[in-house]
């Protein structure tokens, strides 16, 4: 039988807890309900208690000696990360892309010329389901290392129905095989293959009626991704996308308005999308729609850094009414990285975030982008013991000293996978 886990004496003991279950924004946002010298206290992989250390030594003062002990005294502890948008499983690399964006190439000019998604999806069709594995597992412990202990992965790299399908069956491995919980979204519109310029909506058809009724029986997927943007999805075949996609049970996401302004934001409000992601152009009108259908916008100052682009709005958003999550976005082309504190950092930088915003964004707004928050998210009773013990005192060090990873101890469901 395991030991009770009790982690005593933290500086900083991060909850974000609060009686309201919804997405937080606006003030909400700032609302860390911190402890000091707090203490939690997990059994069986589930937190059983959350208060002052004198709170829980007065209430376990008589099985003390049953718990695996951890002084955090001097310490942040906080919830374990959660990272609500990744492309983590895919085959190969694309570093020499990396050279042609410095040289003046764009998103779109490498797309149109055989690289961005199209040289990935041709990488991943020649990787084995083994390799797959394989690749998408150090990725994953990666993760883990950065304090991040739940993943949303999105398919997307197949573009046909074996290889979507291989993409998700390796996902599905994964949440039986490797610690942090992961969550897999279908994302065969994630560009028409090139097989298929000219004949889009035929592609749509092949995902509606060949890819989507598969992953559906199979239960390979919780949501339903498209990339609405010009010269790939339009916002109608987007809709058609996402509205198949829900008769089928699945949730629809959509990357809107990264490149150009397309009304992705709108069409998020419009279709009930869980979240948006990307956001960068998104329009005033998109921003308001999406603060009344409760879209959660899901941003990415990682990838705004790395393709040189200017980040979105995350300050409007939060003070228009919107929830703001934040995500790695990890991927090959756009940004190789799983440094959810990097990306903390980036939203307070470029977005204009406060550092208790950017920690609500990547923890329980983030959960909520993935319909995790009942489970993670916050350190609440009844949640899973996912807990991050970090090398510093307060949650403002998190965001200030930046390109380091302050991780110290991770425990995911209550079990110590990191330190």
């Amino acid at each position: 039988m395991k030991k009770p886990i009790w982690i005593k004496h933290a500086a900083q003991l991060v909850t974000l807890a609060q009686a309201d279950k919804k997405p937080r924004s606006k003030e909400a946002m700032s609302e860390l309900a911190i402890i000091e010298d707090g203490s939690v206290w997990i059994e069986d992989g589930i937190i059983q208690a959350v208060g002052t250390t004198i709170e829980l030594e007065q209430h376990y003062k008589n099985r003390a000696n049953e718990a695996e002990i951890t002084d955090a005294t001097g310490h942040l502890v906080t919830p374990g990360l959660v990272d609500p948008h990744t492309h983590v499983a895919y085959g190969g690399s694309r570093e020499r892309e990396f050279e042609m964006r410095l040289e003046g190439a764009s998103y779109m000019d490498i797309m149109n010329a055989g690289g961005g998604i199209h040289a990935t999806t041709t990488m991943t069709r020649e990787a084995t389901e083994d390799e797959l594995f394989t690749q998408t597992k150090k990725r994953l412990d990666s993760f883990l290392a950065h304090g991040v202990t739940t993943v949303e992965g999105k398919s997307g790299y197949g573009l046909d129905l074996e290889t979507e399908l291989k993409q998700l069956r390796v996902m599905k491995r994964l949440q039986n095989e490797h610690v942090i919980d992961l969550i897999p979204t279908f994302m065969g519109a994630h560009a028409v293959p090139a097989t298929y310029k000219g004949k889009e909506n035929d592609y749509i058809d092949v995902i509606i009626n060949e890819m989507l009724p598969v992953v559906a029986a199979e239960k390979l997927a919780v949501f339903n991704d498209v990339f609405c943007e010009v010269g790939v999805f339009t916002p109608e075949q987007s809709e058609r996308i996402l509205e198949a996609g829900k008769k089928y049970g699945l949730i629809p996401k959509i990357h809107a308005d990264e490149i150009e302004p397309y009304q992705g934001a709108e069409l998020a409000a419009k279709v009930g999308a869980i979240s948006a992601e990307h956001l960068l152009k998104a329009s005033d009108e998109g921003i308001a729609a999406m603060a009344s259908s409760g879209t959660i916008a899901c941003l990415l100052p990682a990838t705004a850094l790395y393709l040189r682009e200017q980040a979105a709005q995350g300050r409007k958003m939060i003070d228009e009414g919107v929830a703001v999550a934040i995500s790695t976005d990890c991927n090959p082309g756009s940004s190789p990285t799983t440094s959810m504190p990097l990306v903390m950092n980036l939203a307070c930088i470029s977005m204009r975030l406060t550092p208790a915003e950017a920690l609500t964004a990547a923890t329980y707004n983030a959960a909520c982008a993935i319909q995790m928050e009942a489970k993670t998210g916050s350190l609440e009773v009844g949640k899973q013991g996912d807990v991050v013990l970090w090398d510093i005192s307060n949650y403002q060090e998190l965001q200030y000293l930046f390109g380091v990873n302050h991780v110290k101890v991770v425990w995911k469901k209550g079990v110590k996978v990191v330190g």
